[in-house]
């Protein structure tokens, strides 16, 4: 794209208004819809003196005229890396409403607290006392992102409405959470070490020669550390309890995608062992699909984990002693990757405009338990199938799809098969805990 003169420019520096104009021109053939008003409509902040772009905090500043003013280098890179992200319209991720879920914190450090605005708006819409001020603080963007365009209402049982956003966009909007988190935290970090050397009699922030504001480089770049096994074969039923836990946790970045800034700590269910600290949009992609305690719809996301990720997934996986000791998976992730792996040449299909397509929805669902292999068997099977609704497709026994997976797994990924085995067995507990699911689909709590 050519550049472009922009009204108000002076030394690099380009007004609020014409940031707005940039920015738009620059994101225009972006996947991510973006919004006009990414500066200077609510919520924007430019005045605080910040301004949030897809997963980063743009400095503004106030020039000698008083006016304020924005880094066009800046604006350009972050539209840059916007146009960057793909995005999936079918790969959604629920972000409410979740019943029995606690409250989002009221963190005064992330006023964007996106989850909760739009939520909250999404509430009240549908209320008469609303209907008169609708526009009213209404936010027309979220870190200069249109999610309106792309949200998704979904209906269940006539009464009970969701809503979804594409996985990208949640991703963008917590790196842009954890962006802001790190502006304000630097610099209120700045203003504590100025209070402390300036005199009494300059209490302001210093300003250079020209009237403008020094801003700190490290503000909207602070980075997030790497995970490096630093919980390994820690207990998360004893990690979870101790004081300071999900404080540490924000301070790495997301052992899966290693973008985004970890929120929860992803544990094994049967062996109780800590994974990895995960991002929100990365522990929902891995959540089995319950519809009961012991049946799995096989979502379409199951091709990122088994096919377009699988090494990064595998690994993860792995991060459990017990499952690494047994070259295995627990039972909900095996049966998935039975049902969809394993099993995947036995789903029939139907003819289509472009070929041929598979048909219904894929289903697997257990008896017994991995504590019992003899007794526990997995059956895959069709939903919704124009040629015989539940219509069986295969009957597995637990052994024999664990074998199906070790063999699998060694041809897939060597070298996390490599690293797993019996001779791993040394301080794995006797009793392991039973597969602990998530009925209901909604609580975020167990994983």
């Amino acid at each position: 794209m050519s550049e472009r003169v922009m009204p108000g420019r002076t030394d690099g520096l380009i007004t609020l208004g014409a940031a707005d104009a940039l920015w738009v021109d620059l994101t225009a053939d972006s996947a991510v819809p973006t919004a006009s008003g990414a500066f200077t409509c609510f919520p924007a902040r430019a005045r605080v003196g910040y301004v949030l772009l897809g997963g980063h905090a743009v400095a503004t500043v106030r020039a000698s005229n008083g006016q304020l003013s924005v880094p066009e280098v800046e604006v350009r890179r972050a539209a840059a890396e916007l146009n960057a992200v793909g995005m999936d319209r079918q790969d959604l991720v629920r972000i409410g409403p979740f019943r029995g879920a606690p409250r989002q914190e009221c963190n005064e450090e992330t006023p964007l607290r996106w989850r909760r605005r739009i939520t909250g708006e999404l509430q009240e819409l549908g209320r008469p006392e609303r209907a008169a001020r609708r526009e009213v603080g209404r936010p027309y963007h979220l870190a200069g992102i249109d999610w309106r365009q792309i949200l998704v209402e979904q209906t269940r049982d006539g009464t009970q409405r969701t809503w979804w956003l594409p996985r990208a966009v949640v991703r963008l909007l917590d790196a842009a959470e954890h962006a802001e988190t790190q502006w304000v935290q630097a610099a209120r970090t700045r203003q504590a070490s100025a209070a402390v050397t300036a005199p009494p009699s300059h209490p302001r922030q210093a300003e250079d020669a020209d009237g403008r504001q020094k801003t700190s480089p490290e503000g909207p770049t602070a980075s997030l550390r790497p995970y490096n096994k630093e919980l390994e074969g820690q207990l998360y039923s004893v990690l979870s309890r101790k004081p300071g836990t999900s404080r540490r946790v924000a301070g790495w970045a997301c052992a899966v995608c290693r973008t985004a800034p970890a929120t929860v700590l992803d544990h094994c269910h049967e062996h109780g062992y800590v994974r990895a600290p995960v991002c929100q949009s990365c522990n929902t992609q891995e959540r089995p699909d319950h519809l009961y305690s012991n049946d799995i719809r096989v979502a379409n996301r199951y091709t990122r984990l088994f096919h377009t990720d699988t090494d990064d997934w595998l690994r993860h996986w792995h991060r459990c002693p017990g499952c690494r000791a047994r070259t295995t998976l627990p039972l909900p992730h095996l049966a998935a990757w039975t049902a969809h792996t394993a099993c995947r040449s036995l789903r029939p299909t139907h003819r289509a405009p472009r070929g041929r397509k598979p048909c219904g929805v894929l289903r697997v669902s257990w008896t017994g338990s991995q504590n019992a292999p003899r007794s526990c068997l997995l059956t895959v099977a069709v939903d919704f199938c124009p040629s015989g609704e539940h219509r069986v497709l295969a009957r597995v026994p637990y052994r024999e799809a664990a074998e199906r997976f070790r063999t699998w797994l060694a041809e897939t990924a060597p070298a996390v098969a490599a690293a797993a085995g019996p001779d791993r067995l040394d301080g794995l507990p006797a009793q392991f805990r039973p597969v602990i699911a998530d009925t209901s689909g909604e609580g975020l709590a167990l994983f």
